[in-house]
């Protein structure tokens, strides 16, 4: 299939790595003009390398989430750079493993910056440029426990829920100016992050890493963690002019885990 984004600019963030970093490689194989932006310059370089190694076009962006600040620097550069952003991949760190329950605010407010307050802040900053062009794509990946919350994952359950109310409402304000926003629903995809949170369960509860991962793929009814480009091949969908008709909806990539409807 065509996905008819030859050209376009696309925007991912947390790119340097993980699913970020798949995903960049994956637009641009499309054609697709990809910014890499994350924290870790080297790290974003590193995925650029691969795009350029493969024939694709793109740009390497030192990006701090927790630094509003840096919105408008980095955006005019990619406006100067490659015009406007056409497609937005809002993909953030996750925050540390935790109890929702007697947690420092300053660690909430911290995360909530870095987690939503930079989405919405690089969002808004991308809108007026994908109206006056009557396209848009923006994909936010958030996580498995915004359905069915995730132990020891207070924070995370928390601040990505409220993404997804976000983006529904965004769906409705911009739909008639032929841009789509919709959710992105991980499961357990096997990136080092997933490999961390194994882990950590393991330290926890005083058992192998081996044990807590065999434990966790009995419960994924298709029995396996999921490839980072099976995650990616869907973003990339959903980013697509194809997809012109899919907004305000959360896309589970999960192999079947969650288990509610």
């Amino acid at each position: 299939m065509d996905l008819k984004i030859k050209g376009k600019t696309a925007l991912v963030m947390g790119a340097g790595g993980g699913l970020g970093g798949v995903i960049s490689q994956t637009l641009a194989a499309e054609g697709a003009n990809v910014v890499v932006a994350d924290i870790n310059l080297d790290a974003a370089r590193e995925t650029l390398d691969a795009i350029e190694s493969a024939g694709g076009k793109g740009l390497a962006l030192a990006w701090d989430l927790g630094d509003l600040a840096q919105v408008e620097t980095n955006i005019a550069l990619i406006e100067a750079h490659f015009g406007g952003v056409d497609i937005l991949v809002n993909n953030t760190g996750g925050p540390p493993p935790t109890p929702v329950s007697g947690q420092d605010p300053a660690l909430w407010l911290k995360q909530f910056q870095g987690m939503v307050l930079s989405v919405i802040a690089i969002t808004d900053r991308v809108l007026p440029g994908m109206r006056e062009r009557r396209w848009g794509r923006i994909v936010t990946s958030a996580s498995s426990g915004v359905v069915a919350p995730i132990a020891n994952l207070g924070i995370s359950n928390a601040l990505r829920l409220s993404l997804v109310g976000w983006s529904k409402t965004l769906a409705r304000e911009v739909a008639r100016d032929g841009i789509t926003t919709n959710i992105i629903l991980p499961g357990r995809i096997a990136t080092a992050r997933i490999h961390f949170l194994d882990e950590k369960k393991a330290e926890r509860e005083g058992r192998s890493v081996e044990a807590v991962r065999n434990e966790s793929t009995e419960s994924i009814p298709v029995g396996r963690y999921g490839d980072p480009q099976e995650y990616a091949d869907t973003v990339a969908f959903l980013a697509s002019a194809p997809a012109s008709y899919i907004t305000g909806s959360v896309i589970r990539v999960d192999g079947g885990l969650i288990p509610s409807i």
